[in-house]
């Protein structure tokens, strides 16, 4: 189980231990006002998902920030499983980045993992001035104790993508982790493998041209990526760059297979609705190859003649056998085998979910999906104005992991729509103890 003995550090020795970890009871959700009717901050809820609970898919806390429209999205923690070997390390603070406000909010969820109080605020200040950089977006630890932070912006609204540093005890800004002048042009999430001395970063576009919604004209105009950029892990510099093409254009989250001994992975590519496989090659550089294509719908009087999936989140099992995606605008959720790395293979489909599923968060064991429906404020605006005008929603999905299959569980819904000040916009899930998109093994 969890750091049960005297040595060890957060997280698990290996993603199959993380397998046999303890069922989740309490997740954390950031939700979102900005660009809702309703001034108020957003706020970190803490939900019960424990079915024995009497407060059984209820929000049973949450923790407002003290500013307006800062855009909470992604989080990340001050350890997991990099910092194993550590056992000085405890896995205590959640750092909250803001997309647009570029403000970054560390919350102690050590003292009561079931009321998180705020520890520290980064101001943006800091982002500007130490790093020239803006819009921080996802957030690992480091196996050095440091946290480290991809940014899709400069504090003027352009694209750049590149990383902060966090000091793991003080929260204060350390600097740029790239070295001077390799800042990416684009920005947005992050996996690091050192075994293979890599990292490797996507992109998404430039805040100024999303920050308000998306407009097709701006894809043509290339303010969106559809690159991967390859970073060498020790001199921090970028070595190599993928260009997907327009099949990859808004390469959106990137995930290693957990095996840290694994030198490939996967890129969910929300535009054209592709997912790419990246590997390293024989001859040690890298290289990706399309390995899922979801074709778009036509439709008549939409922002485009074709409606694309927009794949918006993927997640690997911990033992790397089953991938899995939103297609946030078709409303579906799939299931694929991925044994065969090259040929992954649709085992489970989950049918039409109300307002677009988008971001998951996939038990320990792998048997339980969970599933909110919300991408971004000016995004739900825009494609699902009746998700702002009602809230989202968080569901769970069971998943048979023999054969592979889907299906909802009809008995858990946690309504956002019903929130205390409104309705409110659930994004990104965490566990207290790590799940499969925040710890990486080294």
């Amino acid at each position: 189980a969890a750091s049960t003995c005297s040595r060890c550090g957060p997280g698990y020795k290996t993603p199959l231990d993380a397998m046999k970890g303890p069922r989740e009871e309490i997740v954390y959700l950031p939700c979102i006002y900005r660009n809702t009717d309703i001034q108020k901050p957003d706020y970190l809820a803490t939900v019960d998902v424990n079915p024995q609970s009497p407060n059984f898919c209820k929000v049973i806390h949450r923790l407002p920030m003290p500013n307006l429209k800062d855009e909470l999205h992604h989080s990340g923690w001050n350890a997991c499983s990099s910092c194993y070997d550590d056992p000085s390390k405890r896995r205590n603070r959640l750092i909250l980045p803001s997309l647009i406000s570029s403000r970054i909010y560390v919350v102690d969820v050590g003292t009561d993992p079931r009321a998180p109080r705020l520890h520290k605020i980064v101001e943006p200040i800091d982002l500007f001035w130490k790093c020239g950089l803006a819009n921080p977006h996802t957030s690992h630890c480091l196996g050095s104790g440091q946290i480290m932070i991809s940014t899709m912006g400069d504090p003027s609204g352009n694209g750049k993508g590149g990383f902060v540093l966090l000091d793991g005890e003080t929260f204060e800004v350390i600097g740029n982790w790239e070295q001077p002048g390799e800042a990416a042009p684009f920005g947005y999430d992050f996996w690091y493998q050192p075994r293979h001395n890599v990292m490797i970063s996507t992109e998404w576009g430039a805040p100024k041209a999303l920050g308000n919604g998306f407009n097709p004209a701006d894809v043509r105009a290339g303010h969106y990526g559809q690159r991967l950029h390859v970073w060498d892990w020790t001199t921090h510099k970028r070595i190599q760059i993928l260009d997907l093409g327009e099949e990859g254009a808004i390469p959106l989250e990137i995930r290693f297979l957990h095996n840290p001994a694994a030198a490939e992975g996967f890129v969910g590519c929300a535009l054209q609705s592709t997912v790419f496989r990246f590997y390293k090659t024989p001859k040690g550089n890298w290289a990706a190859e399309k390995v899922i294509h979801i074709p778009g719908k036509k439709v008549k009087g939409w922002a485009l003649p074709e409606m694309p999936g927009l794949i918006t989140d993927i997640l690997i099992s911990l033992d790397d056998r089953f991938l899995y995606f939103s297609n946030w605008l078709h409303g579906d959720i799939r299931q694929y085998d991925i044994t065969d790395r090259r040929n992954p293979r649709m085992v489970g489909q989950g049918k039409r979910v109300q307002g677009g599923p988008q971001m998951l968060q996939l038990s320990l064991d792998g048997k339980r999906l969970y599933v909110t429906t919300s991408l971004y404020s000016a995004w739900d605006k825009q494609f699902y104005p009746d998700l702002v005008k009602e809230g989202s929603v968080m569901m769970q999905i069971d998943v048979d992991t023999d054969k592979g299959g889907l299906k909802l569980n009809e008995n858990f819904l946690v309504d956002f729509g019903a929130e205390p000040d409104g309705p409110a916009l659930a994004h990104e899930l965490r566990y207290p103890g790590g799940d499969c998109t925040s710890d990486i093994w080294l």
